[in-house]
């Protein structure tokens, strides 16, 4: 079975390159290279859109959870849907602005600190997102070629992620950025939506008829794992929050709306991608919850790590066929995912420090190629974080909320409220990234230990660093901007 997955896999990645090496021969300024030229239709911009944002955090993230915790998990996708709905608003207005990356706009509504900061709290949240997104990768190569996996540690008894696999993913997912960009990622995108609807469907149908139907899976799970409203309040505002916060300051989404055709375009693909998220992500979650049923029922061993419930659908459960479509699936998702957030930060450091700061008067071919330098050195920066962590899901809440807190008040407050002032922008977004940093690090884990037993330790022991820093952050754009706002001059 695992040949059939290596040659659908390879046959697929090597179509990718090619993708990518024939439309690199387009690639002539900075806007095909970030931004496609603004040409994309609505199909394109949807798949573009959809693609990168089930990524990772979905299918190992959400995953994980259904395997855990059971249907209580098909509440993850509401917080994306809410968000892509306020971004449907906002999709015309984004795409007639002509800009390049979000920094522009907060450039031009607060100043050059909020582009310098906010480039700082992209390159930090993105590269983050990226270096998972290597690892995920590498989960995939780790069942195709076992020899590969790393030995347990002998003191703590966990698996490093592999060193080959996560070094083979990094190095296709740099490669083929750097080739072409924006053109040759949404395009491909397109594809990869596709495929990712195909296998999920195919895979969802399989599991259920081999647990004997809807019914004989839902019998096999445990009472709790049943129950769909089973997380508390504190631990659905912890897990919704960040990921609200992402995609309403995501830059890959503000960069995609600038790559409509149009300003129709924008808002058209928008509720493709609505639509998109919550199929995909729900089926995602059922088809975990089903390998745990599965394995409750004695059909099929258990995985080594729940994050890998799809993964291992894919190779213990499926057809080979099926298997490998599935197989292919996943890597859809992670390469899509990856050459975006990839993409993204490359694009900001380039458009919002290099040709801001040091070559304004760089040209055309000169930023093409500085892109693919930043490409480079970010692909390489997050291949080092990547073995810095061991949860696919805490680190994609924290790599959300060290973005959003940063990003996404001062980013709306540009849209939305006059009385925001440059000051009020910059207190937010410092207040913002050290608030998630801080909490993450230390001041979490001290409330923690301090609390007493009961609902106040549960709330604590579940809440994400995004409650806390988003409101600072808010609290410090508002306090600042009505203190700072420039008074009406006094009559005579």
């Amino acid at each position: 079975m695992g040949h059939v997955h290596a040659i659908v896999l390879v046959t697929y990645l090597l179509l990718l390159l090619v993708v990518g090496a024939w439309k690199a021969r387009s690639v002539r300024t900075q806007a095909d290279f970030s931004l496609a030229g603004r040409g994309l239709g609505t199909t394109v911009l949807a798949g573009t859109l959809l693609a990168t944002w089930i990524g990772t955090g979905s299918v190992f993230g959400n995953a994980q959870k259904g395997y855990t915790d059971g249907l209580a998990a098909l509440v993850l996708p509401l917080s994306s849907a809410v968000g892509i709905a306020v971004l449907f608003l906002l999709a015309a207005r984004i795409r007639r602005m002509e800009h390049f990356t979000i920094q522009d706009i907060l450039e031009e509504r607060f100043g050059v600190g909020a582009r310098l900061l906010g480039t700082l709290a992209l390159l930090g949240g993105y590269v983050i997102i990226v270096s998972y997104q290597y690892r995920a990768g590498s989960a995939v190569l780790e069942y195709l070629w076992p020899q590969i996996r790393e030995a347990p540690d002998a003191l703590t008894g966990e698996i490093a992620p592999s060193t080959v696999g996560v070094c083979a993913v990094a190095a296709f997912v740099i490669l083929y950025t750097a080739l072409a960009g924006m053109i040759s990622v949404a395009y491909t995108d397109v594809a990869n939506g596709v495929l990712m609807t195909l296998g999920l469907a195919l895979a969802l149908g399989i599991v259920v008829s081999r647990a004997g139907g809807g019914a004989e899976l839902l019998a096999a799970l445990p009472a709790d794992a049943r129950d769909v409203g089973a997380y508390p309040v504190s631990r659905v505002v912890s897990y919704l929050l960040p990921a609200f916060l992402l995609i309403l300051g995501d830059a890959n989404m503000y960069q995609r709306f600038f790559s409509a055709r149009d300003e129709r375009t924008a808002r058209r693909s928008a509720v493709g991608m609505f639509a998109g998220v919550l199929l995909l992500d729900w089926m995602i979650i059922a088809l975990a919850v089903g390998c745990a049923a599965l394995v409750a029922q004695g059909a099929v061993a258990a995985p080594s790590n729940p994050a890998h419930a799809i993964v291992h659908v894919a190779f213990e459960v499926l057809p080979a066929g099926l298997g490998a479509l599935l197989c292919a699936t996943v890597v859809a998702v992670v390469v899509s995912t990856a050459d975006s957030y990839l993409l993204a930060p490359a694009t900001s450091l380039v458009r919002d420090v290099y040709q801001r700061f040091l070559r304004p008067a760089a040209s055309e071919a000169e930023i093409v190629a500085a892109a693919r330098v930043a490409v480079v050195g970010l692909g390489l920066l997050a291949l080092f974080l990547a073995f810095q962590a061991t949860s696919f899901f805490e680190v994609a809440l924290f790599a959300y909320t060290l973005y959003g807190a940063a990003i996404t008040p001062p980013l709306l407050a540009a849209f939305f409220w006059k009385g925001a002032t440059p000051a009020g922008a910059l207190a937010s977004m410092v207040t913002g990234l050290v608030v998630a940093v801080w909490w993450e690090v230390s001041l979490g884990a001290e409330l923690l230990a301090r609390a007493p037993e009961g609902a106040l330790a549960e709330g604590l022991a579940h809440l994400d660093a995004a409650l806390p820093a988003v409101c600072v952050s808010v609290a410090a754009l508002v306090a600042v901007s009505l203190f700072t706002r420039p008074r009406a001059a006094a009559g005579p």
